[in-house]
């Protein structure tokens, strides 16, 4: 079995412009005379990769640590796609999808909010991308709404370099953060047998 690591590295991914940059200390260190060595750190709860929640656009939408396991780990389809993703191209691909679809643009895989609305009407579990954000600048607010309307969890910040497109089981678990809207997270593609198939009829 194959492993990808598709999570950013965190004090050196880009930052959402006006969210807080992310930084650490080292509060106990052995080099300077310490038993032991203990750091600090300070993140912004969308810093690198990371799951948005319902609560990050609905103000009594679930929170990260109510989220359900079972839609963060799983099968999950990769799917390169260039320019701003729309509903008739969603259309297409899910089919050849399973419920838990992440979108590779080098950095620039938006949706439209008619590919937010047809994936929210289809039964998807995780919907994810390697861009900073889920909707362009333009549809930001809609697309997310789209989709966290739903209950649907959106992985963002991605590293899709070097994924092939395909199948793999997914691992995205965030932080146990009690009532936050989102979470950096750890996540991993694994590549070989899936525990079983999800995909869309």
């Amino acid at each position: 079995m194959k492993f990808y690591d598709i999570s950013r590295e965190l004090f050196s991914a880009d930052v959402y412009p006006g969210d807080p940059v992310p930084w650490s200390e080292r509060i106990r260190r052995i080099d300077t005379g310490d038993d032991y060595n203990l750091s600090a750190f300070f993140t912004g709860s969308h810093s690198g990769t990371h799951l948005d929640a319902p609560r990050h656009f609905l103000e009594d939408g679930d929170t990260i640590d109510r989220i359900p396991p079972e839609f963060l780990i799983g099968p999950c389809t990769v799917v390169t796609v260039e320019g701003i993703v729309t509903g008739a191209q969603i259309e297409e691909l899910l089919p050849r999808c399973q419920k838990r679809i992440l979108f590779h643009g080098d950095g620039q895989a938006f949706l439209d909010r008619s590919a937010a609305f047809v994936l929210a009407d289809s039964g998807a579990l995780l919907v994810g991308t390697d861009a900073i954000s889920i909707g362009s600048e333009a549809e930001e607010r809609s697309v997310h709404l789209e989709l966290l309307g739903a209950d649907i969890p959106i992985l963002e910040g991605a590293v899709l370099d070097g994924v092939p497109d395909g199948d793999y089981l997914l691992i995205a678990l965030p932080l146990k953060l009690r009532g936050l809207e989102a979470s950096p997270c750890r996540a991993m593609l694994l590549q070989g047998t899936l525990p079983r198939d999800e995909r869309f009829l």
